[in-house]
């Protein structure tokens, strides 16, 4: 991460923070899909790892507590992401990878309305955005498709 992107998080709240970690998630899996491209054991696992272990603090990071449902879900939607990672990975599977970034993709969208919607409700006096992160968790759910999450 270079310094203006270090400075920048340093003032982030959480949905912000958050935002920036699928944004890693989606970094990584494209790194990945290089390294299959390119038939590079090594790099496809380093990036694969790398994206593990955003995932892997995403959820140990949850308060599940506070959170509620939409923690539920989400505990579930990294459960369902890793699982999707480490099959891509075993099987140097670009299709995976890219599964993988669809479903980040979609409830990355869904942590950037929420903080619109915080920010809107912050301007209006009701309230900040850290008062406000349990209540705007993406709403998750599986839709048809088979291992398709939607916010």
């Amino acid at each position: 991460m270079n310094p203006y992107q270090t400075h920048a998080l340093e003032g982030a709240n959480p949905v912000e923070l958050t935002i920036a970690l699928y944004d890693g998630i989606v970094r990584f899996m494209n790194q990945a899909i290089h390294a299959v491209e390119l038939n590079d054991t090594d790099q496809r696992r380093a990036a694969v790892k790398r994206a593990m272990d955003i995932v892997m603090h995403l959820q140990v990071t949850l308060d599940r507590k506070q959170g509620g449902e939409p923690a539920e879900a989400l505990t579930e939607f990294y459960t369902a992401i890793f699982a999707l990672m480490l099959q891509g990975s075993q099987a140097n599977s670009r299709q995976k990878f890219e599964q993988v970034i669809a479903n980040v993709s979609n409830v990355r969208e869904a942590w950037k309305q929420a903080l619109v919607e915080t920010a809107l409700t912050s301007a209006n006096g009701t309230g900040s955005v850290s008062s406000k992160f349990g209540d705007v968790m993406p709403h998750l759910s599986v839709s048809p498709r088979e291992g398709s999450w939607t916010a």
